[in-house]
């Protein structure tokens, strides 16, 4: 309902039409086919990131040793910059699909922590297990209220947000960057260059540990395949009345930079996959920071 109060107000001065349930969900103008192919693809990779969790969870059960597969750094990085993505999505406003999605991305790395210290604190008992443990409980809770929150505000008006992982979008104006723009090209940069970092301390563990045993490459390559799609979804789409290509790119390029780069990285990783496919890791207990 609150997609729709968003949506159907001001659809009539949507250039050359569009398709309703694009506009209503999304607040997004689909002038043509590549305007629709941009959104269809958006929604894709934001399915491929929400399933690609789904197999390290299982693989984690598996193996019990989580804790050593993965870096805690990477972990960090990357619920760093998905908690970026949800700040961005309260601060600037956005539509509820937004913020839903973004809760979820938190919710799903939150989940992903959890096991990684279950099973270090299996390992190696620690008095750190219980308040690390409150923690992430409190930090759960605070992020499930967040929809609440936002919620709770003013309606805010529609723009154009649909940008897959990366859900914090810019909405193109006559000016170069108006506050709103500038709200969401330094919260994008942050999560891009937090995402980008987060790969570093996982190509190193691989390297050090020569082996990925215990890591479900699925969760990889899902997110491979939706950094792709996001990264087609900007480029298809068409840039706003009287906006320029290069101004359209400009507006997105963190965004762009930080899918592109990922995506060299999560290829390093899967060369990592193939090389140590056949080797296994020794069970020991590490420091809960490594260095």
């Amino acid at each position: 309902m609150v997609w729709k109060k968003l949506g159907s107000g001001n659809f009539s001065s949507c250039p050359n039409g569009s398709r309703q349930w694009i506009w209503d969900v999304f607040g997004e103008c689909a002038q043509d086919g590549w305007d629709e192919a941009s959104v269809a693809l958006g929604l894709v990779s934001i399915l491929c990131f929400a399933a690609s969790t789904f197999p390290q969870y299982i693989k984690a059960c598996k193996t019990g040793n989580m804790d050593q597969a993965l870096s805690l750094w990477f972990l960090l990085g990357w619920i760093g910059g998905d908690s970026c993505n949800l700040i961005g999505s309260f601060l600037a406003d956005q539509l509820p699909l937004q913020t839903y999605t973004a809760v979820y991305y938190v919710l799903a790395d939150l989940l992903m922590l959890t096991l990684y210290f279950h099973y270090k604190f299996k390992k190696c008992p620690s008095p750190l297990a219980a308040p690390i443990n409150s923690v992430l409980l409190f930090t759960m809770g605070t992020v499930c209220s967040t929809p609440l929150l936002s919620s709770s505000g003013p309606v805010a008006a529609p723009r154009e947000v649909f940008r897959g992982r990366t859900l914090l979008s810019v909405e193109p104006g006559s000016k170069p960057f108006t506050r709103q723009e500038i709200i969401g090209f330094v919260i994008g940069s942050i999560s891009s260059v937090l995402y980008l970092l987060s790969r570093l301390p996982q190509i190193r563990t691989n390297f050090l540990r020569k082996s990925t045993q215990g890591i479900s490459y699925s969760l990889f390559a899902l997110v491979m395949l939706g950094n792709t799609l996001y990264g087609l979804s900007v480029l298809l789409k068409n840039p706003e009345v009287g906006q320029s290509e290069g101004s359209y790119l400009l507006h997105h390029l963190p965004w762009l930079v930080g899918s592109l780069g990922v995506l060299l990285l999560d290829t390093i990783i899967s060369f990592r996959f193939l090389v140590y496919r056949n080797n296994a890791s020794s069970p020991e207990c590490e420091p809960l920071l490594p260095s």
